[in-house]
This record gives C-alpha cells, structure tokens and sequence, in this order.
C-alpha cells in the first residue's frame, strides 16, 4: 500500500477567504481527480499571507469559520491539509489542520513565530507546542509550519511522536538565492531525523513580497527527489511508500535550473545577485508586478519612458507581466533632452508593440518658471528648477493613470532611492514600483538578461552613460560616485549593517563613505512617501528596513 499526496501551489488573495476556498476546492477535487489521497496546501492559504490587522477583526475570522464549514461539507473523497487561523479562548493560531469528509481530523498549531524581517506574527498569534501526527493509509504523518523546519525542536518532536513523513506548511517570500536556502535546511532536517519530508510553498505576489512557490519534497537522506516549477500556480505529485519511503517514481521538475544549489552568489562586491540568479530575479519581478496591478483592479500600467535604461527594464516588465495591450509608455521630453534619448524610447517601444504618446513638459515647465519668477528673483538657478521638471513629469502621468484606470509604475532603482536622488512628487509619484529594491548594477544585469531572450532594449540604452537629464551635460556621477562603488557601499551599509569604519577598511575612500551613508540616513523621510515595490533582498526599503526619520545616531 502506498499514499499520493499533491501538492497544491496555489495564489490566493489576501482577504478574499470567500474566493480562497473556492480555489482551494477546485484545487482538492482536481487532486481528488487525478488519484491524490492527500492534497497539501501551504500556509494560511485560506486568507492569503499576510493577512496583517485583518486578523484583529472579528469578522475576518468568522468569514474564515464559515468557509472552513463549506470546505468540510463539500469536498469528500480526499483529505486536505490546509493552512488557516484559528480563533481559541486562548488566542488565534496558525494551524495546519486535516480534514476529510466533513470532519476535522487534526489540527496542529505552529510553533516558531517568526518576528523578524518581513514577520510579524508574534502580534497576531499565540505559538504552539506540541507535535501533531495523524494516520493515513497506515502512514504517521508529521505536520510543520514554515518558520517550524527552520529550527530542529518541532522535526524532532514530530519524529519522536512517530512521524514517518512530515508534511510542512509554507508562505515563504522571495529573495535571491532563498530556494537553495530552503533546500539545504529542510534537507539538513530530513538527514538529521531520518525523515521524507514534503514542503508546499504559496506561490504570488502581495505587496512588496513575492512568493515563488518551487515547492519540493525530499527523502529521508536529504536529497531533493521532486520539485514544482517556481513562480507559477501548479501541482506536484509525490508517492509514499507504506514504510514512509519515497516511491522512485518521482519525477524531479527540471524546467527551473536557476533553483539549483550553486545557484547563491555572493554579494555585489564579488559580483552576486547575477549569474544563475538573473531569471529568477526577473521572474519575481515579473510576478510581483503582475499580482499587484491585477489582484488591485487596474486596467493596466502606464509609465514614463526617458530612453534611460530603469525606464527601458521597467517597461519590459510591465509588458512580460500584463501584456504589450494593457500597457502604454509616456515620452515627455524636455529642453534638456537628447535626441537618441527619444529614438531610443520609441524604438523599444515599438519592438515591445507598446502604444505611446509625446507630451513635452517645456509649456508647463515655462508656465512655473515665469509664476515663480518674482519668489526666485536674485536667486541662481539650482536643484529647484530640476525638481520642477520632474515634477510637471510625475503630474502628467498620475493624470493619464486617473483617466484610464491604469496604475503609474515609477522607474526608480534601489541606489537612487537609497541616497535619495529622485524627486518628491516628481519621479517618485505613482502606485508602484517594480525596481524599488533592484540596485543600479543589476538593473543593467537585468536589462542584458531580458535583451537574451529577445533583443527588446536598444544597445545604446545600456552603454551610455546614465543621467536625470534635467540640466546641460547631466550625467549620475555629477552628482553620485560610480554605482561600481555605490552599489557596494550601499549593501554593506543597508544590507549588512558595517559601520562606516568597517566598510573603509575594505578600502574604500573615508569621505565617500561618509557622504554616501548621511544620504542615506538623510532620506528615510522620502523613502517613507515611495510607492512599494517588489522585494528581492534581504533588507529592502519598507517592511524589511525600518529606520526613524528624525534620528541622533
């Protein structure tokens, strides 16, 4: 005798529990239908994750309750292992509970609550602490939850009350390199505890976070023996044996090489975030744009394109991720603009078969120039009369985005927004931004990726030099040291926490550390007014990164 369990990676929206069950049984009568005996689903797949305050209200979770009956009453014939909140006298749980045929079997409470980077579950959960292990086609099977297979307490109590197989819960986000971590972890746990283990990750983008899904399941030696495609809603069916050993029949998914272990680099120092990593980077991007305009109503993007190489990756994005018809690209030249910058533009617009339209911002920006002329009298011209610019820019496009129910996608890229160099209301203004936590190097990285599977970003796009183009000449450097070296500064400073001292004596110059590390402190007041967008580091800007605006340090 033998047990098939599959498992279900599914998108659910955050909130939706009404449409979430629906999805959840749709999922568990296809299981049902092609022979599972078991279908997994991952963690809080009910409501989405996070579901955030929505966990204060006491009407969320009866709407959890009242789906939760409908899934009892109407799907038989298989056992569903599913993630929800639970409401007890003593405090809501994370739980992993099983049911079949109109009962619940059992329900496990998580116990590791992870309250760190992206987490905050301690807020809103009480944490288990005891195994739960229940009986299926004469298999014990173990259940986990997510941050549970990061620490060796909960395996190992699972093993000790008899589990043959553990079956682990997951809404694991997104960053570089984060697949192999989980691989490396959970296959330490299955070696150390002797243990198959089947791991469900959710899969969809919410918020800032992307969840990738690449769920996989591992035997008792810790080797990989199944794994699902990443970044998209789908299946994957695994055969237990009756002593709790992997059938051989698995078939490992093999259409995501960039999931493989010697996938993790190192830092942008010794050139990291690129290489292997590059299409799942873009990948999550892709998905966390896709996710947001749609799971939020909007009848696509709009967004401005400058012939700058952020613009040019950003529209490429939209268009992999909405469709060149639910996209349209802006071209607002100024004064200062180069002629190639708009051949450029329109070129990869064209190629991408995005529509667009030229709207020059010089009338508008001569209107405020001669309105404030009297204030600015005696006074050179500075910063002010850039910021203008960009701003006549950013309310344009939030007036084309009202219009037609399309979101404004900024362009900016984590090292501008690290230093601050964009402009309140200006470049910043919009509903989202896919590069917000994509450093300058990589957006280029990105950009001859993307040109790999079809040459959509003009040459001369990625080898000029990169500039704001707000004034005579402007090129970055006027203003930033080379993003060869601000791109290294700014991860030691914000990813890694070095002090200033730590990261000079990596040989890098005393007084371009220090200005490059006071911009950044300076500037958390305008990083707090950014739009989100897509995590894909360690510590991005917003939920990862919380710093005081108003600080002594």
């Amino acid at each position: 005798m033998s047990c098939r369990i599959q498992i279900a990676q599914i998108n659910p929206i955050v909130g939706d529990v009404a449409g979430n069950a629906v999805r959840i049984m749709t999922a568990a009568q296809q299981a049902r239908a092609a022979g599972a005996q078991i279908v997994l689903f991952p963690e809080l797949t009910l409501t989405g994750y996070p579901p955030e305050d929505l966990l204060l209200r006491p009407e969320f979770l009866q709407r959890v309750e009242t789906a939760l009956t409908q899934i009892r009453t109407e799907i038989t014939g298989i056992t569903i292992v599913l993630g929800y909140p639970l409401q007890t006298v003593g405090g809501v749980f994370n739980v992993a509970g099983v049911l079949r045929d109109g009962a619940v079997l059992a329900e496990y409470a998580k116990q590791q609550l992870p309250n760190y980077s992206v987490f905050d579950e301690k807020r809103y959960f009480q944490a288990g602490t005891t195994a739960t292990v229940f009986m299926h086609d004469g298999i014990q099977f173990g259940l986990s939850i997510c941050e549970d297979i990061w620490q060796d307490e909960p395996t190992r109590q699972a093993v000790a009350a008899g589990a043959q197989v553990l079956l682990n819960l997951n809404a694991s986000p997104f960053h570089a390199g984060k697949s192999a971590e989980r691989e490396a972890i959970v296959g330490r746990r299955a070696r150390d505890h002797g243990i198959a283990i089947c791991y469900a990750n959710l899969v969809g983008g919410q918020d800032e976070l992307v969840f990738d899904g690449a769920s996989f399941v591992v035997n008792h030696a810790g080797d990989v023996v199944a794994r699902a495609a990443g970044f998209i809603e789908t299946t994957l069916m695994i055969e237990i044996a009756a002593n709790g050993l992997i059938e051989s029949s698995c078939e490992k998914d093999s259409i995501n090489p960039a999931f493989e272990k010697d996938s993790i680099k190192p830092p942008f120092e010794k050139g990291g975030l690129g290489g292997f990593e590059l299409p799942t980077i873009y990948a999550a991007l892709v998905l966390g744009v896709r996710d947001y305009v749609r799971k939020n109503g909007f009848q696509g993007a709009v967004l401005g394109l400058s012939g700058g190489v952020d613009s040019a990756l950003t529209l490429a994005i939209a268009v992999d991720a909405l469709g060149a018809k639910q996209v349209e690209a802006v071209l607002m030249p100024s004064r200062y603009t180069a002629a190639m910058s708009n051949t450029d533009a329109l070129e990869q617009a064209q190629l991408l078969g995005v529509a667009t339209q030229i709207i020059p911002i010089e009338p508008a920006f001569q209107t405020f120039l001669t309105m404030l002329a009297p204030s600015f009298a005696n006074c050179a011209s500075d910063v002010t009369e850039e910021n203008i610019q960009a701003r006549c820019r950013g309310v344009i496009l939030m007036a084309l985005s009202n219009k037609s129910g399309r979101i404004l996608l900024t362009t900016g890229n984590k090292s501008e927004m690290a230093v601050g160099y964009a402009t309140l209301y200006g470049d910043m203004a919009g509903g989202f931004a896919p590069l917000k936590d994509v450093p300058k190097l990589l957006v280029y990285r990105l950009a001859h990726y993307r040109n790999t599977q079809a040459a959509i970003i003009p040459e001369r796009v990625l080898t000029r030099p990169p500039s704001a183009e707000l004034r005579p000449d402007q090129t970055d450097q006027d203003s930033l040291p080379p993003y060869e070296i601000l791109d290294v500064i700014l991860q030691l400073y914000i990813e890694d926490d070095h002090s200033v001292a730590a990261i000079v004596k990596r040989g890098y110059p005393e007084d371009m550390v220090r200005r490059v590390t006071r911009l950044v402190d300076r500037n958390e007041y305008k990083r707090r007014q950014a739009p989100p967008g897509v995590r894909i580091s360690t510590r991005a800007f917003g939920r990862d990164r919380r710093y005081p605006m108003t600080s002594g340090f």
